[in-house]
């Protein structure tokens, strides 16, 4: 229970505490006897019960339970009858909730015992029954997860219980499941417009002065908090899922060969595409949130180019939910060129109901763009990018040749004058709340800090909308300041506010052409960008990124690459000295099927003996390993697969030319290069030195 401080043990406790155990194994045979040989008399319920008296977690007798009552309750035909052995096992529940109220297998049986659906339920007992658990401990989130299913299961309306949820934070502002619940209720009452709801920004108006009142009330209290953080999400982003970049962008020129005379006269105009020489065009796709859906009917493309088989859609994503910020095609080209041609791809996405994002909202905008391939036919005169091995000097900064309007920087504009009006009400809202927390500043108050912070980061999004490229920056500037303070302040949550950190940086670096050409070099061949020793954790705002085919993050602190998969025109990649300690945080790349340059160069792969970071990384490798020929090939070579099966899913996937690798203890373990040189048929280089 909260707030109930622990006390040591007295002797007298320790005795009966023993008896008690003896009491429970005794007990926990007899019903295990019972289970295993289906024997539901009377007596055998009874000791079943008296199992759940003392020890509501005995989730074998609650198992047991279940069956004994659909074994009994064929026999009764009587509707009394079935109403009484439904009301004696509801009273079995309640005297092991008395025992223990977050009992998760008491909550689980009364709701598997309402929705047998045997007897009319006594709404007024469940609820009644609740009130008394919620007026022991207001913040019990079984209570509340219970009081919600049972509110469906009743059809009681959500205006009634969102009342409820008022009455309980009137009583206790620091009740967190109140909140919660009334996130909940909200949602769906704005989705349904029901009555008295169909106005979001009214709604959303009264709940920030609602919670406002809390967090100046206690500042110190943290449900208020995590409520304003809901509102902050609801107020800053758009109610439908929304395109907000491709590669190739909207008029973009691509071609399949660069050759040695138009480097050196560098008057190109072209963007030269790694992938066209393979005759294969990605084309990405970038929401503002994670969508499914994408598939043939939803998207159109055309083009006088012949693309051969079906065109499929796949999330770039790390998990198998279906969800995805990123979506990709391949366009393989089936035409034959006798000479230089020219071709036109046009893609359109509808407005469709099929694109949904996880919250139900549909695609509502569509989105046309067209790009152009220059197809040639005699590429033998082709520049070989990797004769000798790519070299890197972070130490130097870029510079610029040539002239940078061919770079598809800028992403897809959203003009619509419903956006607009929306993205100035959401800017007029969250400049209210920063003027209000800034009077609640506090020096020592990290809520505040990151409260204003995240408010910042949320006007700045809205600025991205059209409005002043000076004021966004300002804003970002001083979202630094704040989680920089947050790092001193809070350590113990030092790496999520490092991450945060990261991402506003990012969105600095990234926000405009002017800011992002101080990293960026347009010269021939490749398009490269150099964010070096610049203490990044975590990569965002990769589909401004899209374009890159160079990328230097060296000398940084990365602990993984989530977010690199949608750079798919990207040939080469340095991410050396950084803080990689797995080859599970590489994931994303094995999805960047041009990637033909990879440096990983001291990192931290292989130094810890049990590295359990690798268990829990966001990745299918961590849990789904399948036999595949690349664990047979290494098996045959002597090469333990347990010890290295991260490494083999890995590096199957790629077609490198150029790897680095040393400076991580699993380079200089026994057979680790004959496993890089067994899956990477392709390779040329190896930490420098040619393979021959």
């Amino acid at each position: 229970m909260h707030g109930r401080p622990r006390r040591p043990a007295k002797p007298e406790d320790e005795e009966a505490a023993s008896a008690k155990a003896a009491k429970l194994r005794d007990l926990q045979e007899h019903v295990l006897r019972n289970h295993h040989s289906r024997t539901y008399t009377k007596e055998a319920i009874g000791l079943s019960f008296k199992l759940l008296e003392i020890n509501p977690e005995a989730y074998t007798a609650w198992n047991y339970r279940k069956l004994a009552f659909q074994h009994n309750i064929k026999e009764l035909s009587d509707p009394e009858a079935i109403r009484s052995a439904v009301d004696d096992e509801l009273r079995v529940v309640e005297v092991a909730l008395r025992q223990n109220p977050k009992s998760y297998g008491a909550w689980y049986h009364r709701k598997w015992l309402l929705n047998q659906k045997l007897s009319p339920v006594d709404s007024k007992r469940e609820f009644g029954l609740l009130d008394k658990l919620l007026k022991v401990d207001a913040r019990n989130f079984h209570g509340w997860n219970y009081r919600r299913f049972l509110a469906r299961f009743m059809g009681a309306p959500d205006e009634e219980e969102l009342k409820y949820t008022m009455d309980k934070i009137s009583d206790n502002f620091s009740n967190y499941s109140a909140w919660h619940n009334r996130s909940i209720l909200l949602s769906n009452l704005l989705i349904q417009q029901r009555k008295g709801f169909e106005s979001k920004q009214k709604i959303f108006s009264e709940e920030f002065e609602l919670v406002t009142q809390a967090l100046f009330t206690d500042p110190s209290d943290q449900s208020g908090w995590f409520y304003h953080l809901w509102l902050l999400a609801q107020t800053s982003t758009p109610d439908n899922p929304q395109l907000i970049a491709s590669w190739p962008c909207n008029g973009t020129k691509l071609s399949s060969s660069l050759l040695k005379e138009k480097a050196d006269q560098n008057t190109h105009s072209s963007i030269w595409s790694h992938s066209l020489k393979e005759r294969t065009v990605p084309i990405v796709l970038y929401f503002n949130e994670p969508v499914k859906g994408l598939n043939q009917s939803s998207l159109k493309v055309k083009s006088d180019l012949d693309f051969g088989k079906d065109i499929q859609w796949m999330a770039l994503s790390t998990t198998d939910s279906g969800y995805s910020n990123c979506w990709t095609t391949y366009l393989q080209i089936a035409n034959e060129c006798s000479s230089s041609q020219q071709y036109s791809v046009e893609v359109s996405i509808p407005c469709s109901d099929d694109i949904v994002s996880r919250s139900g909202s549909n695609h509502n905008s569509s989105v046309h763009f067209t790009f152009t391939m220059e197809l040639i036919s005699n590429d033998t005169q082709d520049i070989d990018l990797f004769d000798k091995p790519v070299a890197w000097n972070c130490s130097e900064s870029l510079q610029s040749h040539g002239k940078c309007e061919h770079i598809p920087f800028d992403q897809l504009k959203i003009t619509s004058a419903l956006v607009e009006e929306d993205s100035n009400w959401h800017f007029e809202s969250l400049s209210e709340q920063i003027d209000l927390f800034r009077e609640l500043s506090d020096d020592n108050s990290k809520f505040v800090k990151l409260t204003l912070a995240r408010l910042l980061l949320a006007c700045a999004a809205t600025k991205s909308r059209g409005r002043s490229l000076i004021e966004r920056k300002g804003y970002c500037e001083e979202a630094l300041r704040y989680f920089s303070d947050l790092i001193h302040l809070d350590p113990s949550h030092k790496q999520h506010y490092e991450d945060e950190r990261s991402l506003v940086l990012m969105d600095k670096l990234t926000c405009d052409m002017e800011t992002l050409m101080k990293h960026c070099s347009v010269s021939v061949p490749l398009n490269h960008v150099q964010f070096c020793r610049l203490s990044l954790t975590r990569i965002g705002f990769a589909e401004r990124l899209m374009w890159v085919q160079v990328l230097d993050l060296s000398h940084n602190s990365l602990r993984s690459v989530e977010g690199l998969e949608a750079l798919q025109q990207l040939v080469s990649l340095n991410i050396s000295n950084n803080h990689i300690s797995n080859f599970t945080a590489l994931e994303p790349l094995t999805k960047i099927i041009f990637l033909k340059a990879l440096d990983l160069s001291f990192n931290e792969i292989g130094v810890h003996s049990i590295d359990t970071t690798r268990y829990i990384c966001s990745s299918p490798f961590s849990h789904k390993i399948q036999e595949c020929e690349a664990f047979v090939e290494c098996q045959k070579k002597d090469i333990n697969v347990e010890e290295y099966w991260d490494a083999i899913l890995f590096f199957k996937s790629l077609k490198l030319a150029q790897l680095d690798i040393k400076g991580n203890a699993v380079a200089s373990k026994e057979n680790f290069r004959t496993l890089v040189m067994t899956l990477i048929p392709s390779l040329k280089w190896l930490n420098s030195e040619c393979i021959n």
